[in-house]
């Protein structure tokens, strides 16, 4: 069946010009970032962020995730640094952090496998969100030989683990940039059922190249994402923002967009994380754009209504 048109998205549109700095790259020019944010509220209040680092190919690229704590949730002390060599792989992705249901924190780590366009998904658990250690990791998504998979995003709503995870066909050598994202669930966030394709990029559209949700809320019985999605191979790395709804988690509808970009550089507005907060107001956390080409990662406080 078609996927119908979603209705109006009560959740908010992220405006750059409104943001603060977070994180500042580790450098000046194309290839460094500071992004791939990842939030979760503690019990105390307390904004829990995970996010990675990376330098230019040929320089480290993905060379750190890093997870921190704020009181205000703008200004941000590192608890933990988790280092690519510390897994084994040739470049870190986006983390994603997860509050265990019952106590303790789960932090998955995307990897990319040395020497190939192959990317895998590893898992740690810790008692305290600084208490992550690279030794205890152990792979819960592995790909294949046809299918890269990074950047999960992972919601655990009444007793279920609900994912999307981003994927990237291998079959052809020179366009490994395509992407989708695929829907899965498990009882306890390590062993996964992956099912079918939740989103996808739509042909002559400005996502037709790919599509990788980048957070999920729930609203009155519908699932609404942020989404990163690109037209060509040349936006690669450079993505828009755009929202998808729909009523079965596993089938999401774009709708018109992209809904945000960068003011500046070539525009890229990605990897937006949605944070509610308990006055009904809602924290943006994401990665954009400068007019060196670096890639800042900012956050946006957005009052209930608004």
């Amino acid at each position: 069946m078609p996927r119908t048109k979603p209705p109006p998205i009560p959740i908010p549109v992220p405006r750059v010009q409104r943001s603060t700095l977070v994180v500042a790259p580790p450098g000046d020019g194309p290839g460094f970032w500071a992004g791939s944010p990842s939030a979760v509220l503690d019990d105390d209040g307390v904004v829990v962020l995970a996010y990675r680092l990376r330098r230019p190919e040929g320089s480290g690229r993905g060379f750190a995730n890093v997870v921190a704590r704020s009181e205000d949730g703008e200004r941000f002390e590192t608890v933990a640094t988790l280092d690519r060599d510390q897994f084994a792989c040739d470049s870190l992705e986006r983390p994603a952090l997860v509050a265990v249901p019952g106590g303790g924190w789960r932090l998955y780590v995307s990897c990319a496998t040395p020497g190939t366009r192959h990317w895998r998904v590893d898992v740690l658990d810790a008692d305290e969100p600084g208490g992550f250690d690279p030794a205890s990791a152990r792979t819960v998504l592995p790909g294949d030989a046809h299918t890269a998979v990074k950047d999960p995003v992972i919601v655990v709503d009444d007793g279920t683990w609900h994912m999307w995870l981003c994927c990237h066909p291998l079959d052809l050598p020179d366009d490994t940039d395509r992407m989708y994202t695929r829907y899965a669930t498990s009882s306890d966030g390590l062993a996964w059922d992956l099912h079918g394709v939740a989103l996808e990029g739509r042909q002559g559209e400005w996502d037709q190249r790919g599509t990788r949700v980048a957070s999920v809320l729930r609203d009155e019985g519908r699932w609404l994402a942020y989404y990163d999605g690109r037209a060509s191979a040349e936006e690669n790395t450079e993505e828009r923002t755009g929202i998808a709804v729909g009523t079965d988690p596993g089938r999401l509808a774009a709708g018109p967009g992209p809904i945000a970009v960068s003011p500046q550089g070539k525009g890229s507005l990605r990897y937006v994380c949605a944070l509610p907060l308990p006055d009904a107001g809602v924290r943006l956390y994401y990665e954009t754009s400068r007019l060196d080409g670096a890639h800042d990662l900012r956050t946006e406080y957005v009052p209930a209504g608004r």
